[in-house]
C-alpha cells in the first residue's frame, strides 16, 4: 500500500507514522507528503525522511475543480492508495473523496460526535471539553467524507476528564494516545481486515501463520 500524508503545520504525526512503517510494516510505503502550507514544518520533516512532497494550496487554482484535479493529479503520479490526514486544517475537495472514498483517516483529539466540526481543532478542542464540564474525552481514528468529523468512526480511546483539569494538561494526555490509536488503527486497513457494511466499520481477524 502506497500511502500520502496530507499536513499543514508540524507534521510530528506524519513523522510518527512514516517512521514506524518503515521499521515495521513491508507491505506499506509512505510515498507523499501533501502540504497545505508553504512554511509548514512537515516538509522539512518529509525531506529528512526521504519523502517526496507537494505544496498545494486553494488560492493558487482558479477554481475548486482545479484545485482538486491538481490533488489527483499528484496522488495519481505516486501511485496514492490510501490518504493519511495528520494535522491537515483544510477540507479535503470533494472529487478526492470520491475518488478515495473509505481510503481515508483522520485523527481528532475527543470522542466524536462530540466536540467536532469546522473550527474543531488543536487546542480550542480542548477548551470546549472542559469548558462542558464533561468527564470523559479521548481521541477518535475516523474515515473521512464530505464534512469535517462526519465520517464513520474507525476507534476511540477514552481519556478521564478531572475536575482540575486545564486544556493544556487534556491535550498532553491525549496527544500520548492518539498517535498509538491512529498507527494501529491504520494497520487494519494496510492488512485488509476492514469491511464496512449497515454504516459501520468491522473488523476482520488476523490471517494465521501457516
Amino acid at each position: 500500500m502506497r500511502i500520502a500524508y496530507f499536513a499543514s503545520g508540524n507534521g510530528t504525526t506524519f513523522q510518527y507514522l512514516a517512521e514506524r512503517l518503515s521499521r515495521e510494516q513491508e507491505n506499506a510505503v509512505s510515498a507523499l507528503l501533501v502540504s497545505s502550507a508553504k512554511k509548514a514544518y512537515a516538509l522539512e520533516r518529509a525531506k529528512q525522511l526521504g519523502i517526496g512532497s507537494v505544496i498545494l494550496q486553494r488560492r493558487e487554482f482558479h477554481s475548486d475543480s482545479e484545485f482538486a484535479e491538481a490533488m489527483l493529479s499528484a496522488l495519481k503520479v505516486h501511485e496514492i492508495d490510501f490518504i493519511c490526514l495528520a494535522g491537515y486544517m483544510k477540507l479535503v475537495p470533494q472529487k478526492v473523496v470520491k475518488s478515495y472514498r473509505n481510503r481515508i483517516l483522520n485523527v481528532h483529539p475527543a470522542l466524536l460526535p462530540a466536540f467536532g466540526g469546522a473550527g474543531m481543532y488543536g487546542r480550542r478542542v480542548h477548551e470546549a471539553v472542559i469548558a462542558s464540564g464533561a468527564r470523559v474525552s479521548g481521541a477518535t481514528v475516523h474515515l473521512v467524507n464530505e464534512e469535517y468529523d462526519r465520517g464513520l468512526i474507525a476507534a476511540q480511546q477514552a481519556v478521564h476528564v478531572s475536575s482540575n483539569d486545564t486544556a493544556e494538561l487534556l491535550e498532553a494526555r491525549i496527544q500520548r494516545i492518539e498517535k498509538q490509536l491512529y498507527y494501529n488503527t491504520l494497520l487494519l486497513f494496510i492488512q485488509n481486515r476492514v469491511e464496512i457494511h449497515d454504516n459501520r466499520i468491522h473488523y476482520l481477524p488476523p490471517i494465521p501463520n501457516d
